[in-house]
């Protein structure tokens, strides 16, 4: 069953699209940015986006900002600190932290789709200090223990 999800344009961005689901069975919804005028990033650059945005995520749940693959694919563009989180407390507007780690500079142009946003159920944790944890077959194995396959 879909939730509601309240979102607000800022002033002056009513000329762009809201967030939507590209195909039937998406994941995430694209969403566009909200720049004034082309934005260049340059190979290594890091920029937040803005999208001319607000949203009222519901309580129990957050909004996931990813990369969006063909961008990721073709031009290096990714969200940098991929997964971003929108918590359900916030109400500025959303921006996305876009860094370029392709060879050659990207324009980021007003209404192009830079990012997708998953709407994600949150499972909040009791924290408990102990002296021992319990036990397990794995126990302090790290990196790449579990198989190289």
């Amino acid at each position: 069953m879909p939730i509601s999800l309240l979102i607000r344009r800022k002033a002056g961005c009513e000329d762009l699209p809201l967030p939507r689901y590209m195909s039937e069975a998406a994941a995430g919804m694209d969403v566009c940015a909200a720049v004034d005028e082309p934005l260049v990033l340059e190979p290594g650059d890091i920029k937040l986006v803005p999208t001319g945005l607000q949203v009222a995520v519901p309580p129990g749940y957050e909004i996931q900002v990813r990369p969006r693959s063909g961008l990721a694919l073709e031009h290096g563009l990714t969200v940098v600190n991929a997964p971003g989180t929108i918590d359900a407390d916030y109400r500025g507007e959303v921006g996305v932290i876009v860094g370029n780690i392709g060879r050659q500079p990207f324009t980021i142009t007003r209404g192009m789709r830079i990012a997708q946003l998953v709407v994600a159920a949150v499972a909040r944790a009791d924290v408990h200090e102990v002296d021992e944890l319990p036990e397990t077959d794995r126990g302090e194995g790290g990196f790449g223990h579990s198989g190289t396959h």
